[in-house]
């Protein structure tokens, strides 16, 4: 019996996503009507989110559908140097568990809701908030225009062409609105628990057929050191120097998404947010390198693809096993609804996280202080819509390629990571030193990013990076004194002894 993916078959599994995750928005919404009361409960859930609902947040956060997508493309393509994406997953389990307890038991004491927060009350300082919301909120703007084309080019390939681009784009933007919309946090962390098991299984079904109707690892090496034998060796010189910047771009940039210290702030207490870290642990393995020996197999599958064919190496692997055997065949159909799924749910924590930024740190802080928490949540949805709808017009022809908007995005977003981290634990750090060392290494990104410089081979996000931290810290060895220890005191809830100067 031939089996093949088809345009019908491909709108039923969209549908039933799309149901699925407008039925978990209206439940949220119907057990918690008090969703929109405050800031705490609409953006963290009202800080009680346990062990399994915080771990496949993470998880969604952490992993996307283009993870399977595009890392598979990539081994096949450069083979086991790719080995090096499952570093890059554990580094950011490692910076999590850096800053993650310490930043949630002051977002306990303090109410923190936004990584914003917290700066504002670590360096009481207006011009470190606003340009660090900046930022934040083009990082997200960014990682959000990434999900939406992710989005339409997923839907189109899972339809087979019937459903447009464009329209899948809009067809799950207007659902993630809606159930984002009713549930906040809640909705957004059910729905990434959803896709997030929906992924696992469908990466590892994939991972069985291709070793079933393919052959393991052996026939692939086989093959490889035939026809390709560079991609057995790893890198040398420029390689790992691009594997050193990758790892402290991804590693580090990746661990302060401000959707994803959200989700920090969001557990229901700290041993829960412990535990969740560590079964996350076992993710770089487990999804990352699966998706990287699926890439490896694909050699003896499709042998001689083109840079752009093998961009659909994961789709034209799900066809050929699903024209085999029909259990496959439901397997791979559900596999590709659970990668759309998966972008969706990253893209509904970015639009949150954007949302609360806007209502919190920019509308509440700054425009109306007196304004109600109904009143912000309601001014952070509007903005985040029209936001979307932005993003939309551009998402519409997309400029530039994924892997060119995930980089520019990362570059931008790792020059906040010193004020975050660094100043969570040093109490002399100096707020102007701060200020001007995130100003400067975010201009110094920007301009190597757009003028193509990677000096010494090193990027544009890590040259920022260093220059921010050699000012910060330089600034505040000079300048930083007794009133930052008070403010550290304060962080911590103690009495301050020293008197401000």
């Amino acid at each position: 019996m031939e089996l093949a993916f088809s345009g019908t078959s491909g709108i039923l599994i969209m549908l039933f996503y799309g149901v699925l995750m407008l039925l978990i928005g209206v439940g949220t919404y119907m057990r918690n009507k008090k969703v929109h009361s405050s800031l705490e409960e609409y953006y963290l859930g009202g800080r009680g989110l346990g062990t399994l609902v915080l771990f496949f947040t993470f998880f969604a956060t952490q992993y996307s559908g283009n993870t399977v997508i595009g890392y598979s493309a990539e081994a096949y393509r450069v083979g086991y140097a790719n080995l090096v994406t499952i570093p890059f997953f554990i580094m950011i389990i490692l910076v999590y568990l850096v800053f993650a307890p310490r930043m949630y038991r002051l977002s306990k004491k303090h109410d923190i809701v936004t990584p914003v927060d917290f700066l504002e009350l670590k360096f009481k300082s207006k011009a470190v908030s606003i340009l660090a919301a900046i930022l934040m909120l083009y990082a997200l703007g960014n990682f959000l225009l990434e999900q939406l084309i992710a989005i339409g080019q997923g839907v189109a390939g899972l339809t087979g062409g019937t459903v447009p681009y464009q329209a899948g784009v809009i067809f799950f933007i207007v659902i993630m609105i809606i159930y984002g919309w009713l549930g906040g946090m809640r909705s957004v962390a059910y729905t990434d628990t959803m896709q997030g098991v929906a992924l696992l299984v469908g990466v590892f079904m994939l991972l069985i057929g291709t070793i079933v109707y393919f052959g393991g690892l052996p026939a692939a090496g086989d093959y490889i050191r035939t026809y390709s034998p560079e991609n057995l060796g790893v890198p040398e010189g420029g390689g790992l120097v691009r594997w050193t910047n990758f790892l402290i771009l991804v590693g580090i940039g990746a661990a302060v998404y401000p959707n994803a210290i959200q989700r920090i702030f969001s557990a229901k207490n700290e041993r829960a947010l412990k535990r969740s870290l560590t079964q996350m642990a076992w993710m770089p393995f487990l999804t990352a390198g699966v998706v990287f020996v699926i890439g490896i197999l694909a050699y003896t599958a499709f042998p001689d693809l083109t840079v752009e064919e093998s961009e659909q190496i994961v789709g034209m692997m799900a066809s050929a096993i699903a024209n085999e055997n029909i259990i496959f065949y439901i397997a791979m159909v559900l596999l590709f609804g659970g990668i759309i799924a998966a972008i969706v749910s990253t893209a509904d924590s970015v639009l949150l996280t954007f949302s609360s930024i806007v209502s919190k740190d920019i509308y509440g802080r700054y425009i109306n202080p007196d304004a109600t928490d109904n009143r912000k949540i309601l001014v952070g949805k509007v903005i985040g819509v029209i936001a979307v709808g932005f993003l939309l017009v551009i998402a519409w022809n997309p400029p530039a390629t994924l892997y060119q908007v995930f980089l520019l995005k990362l570059e931008i977003l790792v020059q906040v990571a010193p004020a975050l981290i660094l100043g969570l634990y040093w109490e002399r750090s100096h707020a102007r030193s701060v200020f001007i060392g995130m100003l400067t290494g975010a201009l110094l990104a920007a301009v190597f990013t757009f003028t193509n410089l990677t000096p010494l081979g090193i990027f544009s996000g890590v040259w920022g990076l260093i220059a921010n931290l050699i000012i910060y810290v330089a600034g505040s060895l000079v300048f930083g004194k007794a009133p930052v220890r008070q403010e550290a005191d304060m962080l911590e809830g103690k009495k301050a002894t020293q008197p401000v100067r």
